[in-house]
């Protein structure tokens, strides 16, 4: 016999109906970050004190009835600071999150594939039916810039100067001259950072996202480096001759259809003498400690369905471990599996991202 209906309370009604309409609000209010971005007003208000709408759009060339009610939604949802009579202002703090691509806080890239996912949910549908994701390249070259934006930062900023010197005697090797790979490259912002740094050393990267690659060319080709080759790691896998020094995963294994074959190949491809640095999202073991210990978690899970288990599982028997499934102690358990002895979490300060330092 199945219970009767509970009863609606209205002050939960209530409750449930704003949480519902907030979460609204910030889906249409990212997309007016996209806007903000994508025109290029952010870099415009980025120190330049209060604006009207009127002060702007001569800045820009952009119309103003448009631009001023752009502005009233940023002062409205806290993104800008209002200072009465139709003038608004970028504070620093928010000028770095909004405008500066080159700190570490820079969030404003993250918000460029929205389009290229919002696009995608017409399409998954038939993979709640199938099972079976979309590969990156389903968010076309807008959705692998958003990436690349997002996390470029950080490789510029923190890469070769924090997170290169916290691993054991790496930094003599580099400038010595060594080997190093960036499996799941990306647009290979992170390679491009070091290439500069070692110019004496070798790097190779590997993807298989063809806008991806696309970016990490040309990327390649605008610093004008010549001791950086990109591949396809389709048709041309990482080779197995253990000799890379150094092999870098940033943010991808939990992308990764088949993170384990991924991990024995890297296991084959390194030195015995070699080091493998993994970047991948801060999560817990638990759904429990994510919720406790996650504020972003709602989000995370969002993202996992749009894009990370989506990638995941966009090949049969993908592994499908999404946003937060490759936490610290399946990371051991898989590097491990694939044949690597030692294992230590590094200290490195991130608001997303745990560091592992993983050696045969």
């Amino acid at each position: 016999m199945s219970e009767a209906p509970r009863a609606i309370d209205p002050e939960k009604l209530e409750e449930t109906v704003q949480h519902v309409f907030g979460l609204l609000g910030g889906a249409v209010i990212s997309g007016m970050v996209y806007l903000g971005d994508r025109l290029g007003l952010y870099a415009v208000l980025s120190g330049a004190g209060a604006l009207t709408s009127g002060e702007l759009a001569e800045r820009t060339g952009l119309q103003e009835r448009w631009l001023r009610e752009w502005l009233r939604g940023q002062g409205a949802a806290g993104l800008l600071d209002y200072r009465g009579e139709g003038r608004f202002e970028l504070s620093p703090e928010a000028a770095a999150v909004l405008a500066d691509e080159n700190h570490p806080a820079f969030a404003a890239g993250g918000f460029g594939g929205l389009p290229a996912q919002m696009a995608v949910l017409e399409r998954l549908p038939e993979s709640f039916r199938s099972g079976l994701g979309l590969p990156y390249d389903a968010f076309g070259p807008e959705g692998n810039r958003s990436v690349e934006r997002m996390f470029a930062p950080w490789y510029r900023s923190q890469l070769v100067t924090v997170a290169l010197p916290a691993l054991d005697g790496v930094l003599p090797k580099l400038e010595r001259g060594a080997k190093v790979a960036d499996v799941g490259c990306g647009a290979g912002v992170a390679l491009v950072e070091m290439a500069k740094a070692f110019p004496g050393s070798e790097f190779h990267g590997y993807d298989i996202a063809e806008h991806a690659l696309e970016r990490a060319e040309s990327n390649r080709a605008a610093a004008g480096l010549d001791n950086l080759r990109f591949h396809n790691a389709a048709r041309e896998p990482v080779s197995a001759g253990a000799d890379f020094d150094l092999i870098t995963t940033f943010d991808c294994l939990h992308d990764m259809a088949h993170p384990q074959e991924a991990m024995r190949a890297i296991r084959s491809a390194i030195a015995s003498e070699g080091t493998w640095l993994i970047a991948d999202i801060k999560s817990h073991p638990t759904y429990e400690e994510n919720l406790e210990n996650n504020p972003g978690a709602g989000m995370m899970y969002a993202f996992s369905v749009l894009s990370c288990m989506s990638s995941a599982l966009s090949e049969p028997g993908g592994a499908g471990l999404g946003t937060l499934g490759f936490h610290e102690q399946v990371a051991r358990e898989m590097t491990r599996e694939a044949g690597f002895e030692r294992f230590r979490r590094l200290e490195l300060d991130h608001p997303m991202n745990a560091y592992y330092e993983v050696r045969p």
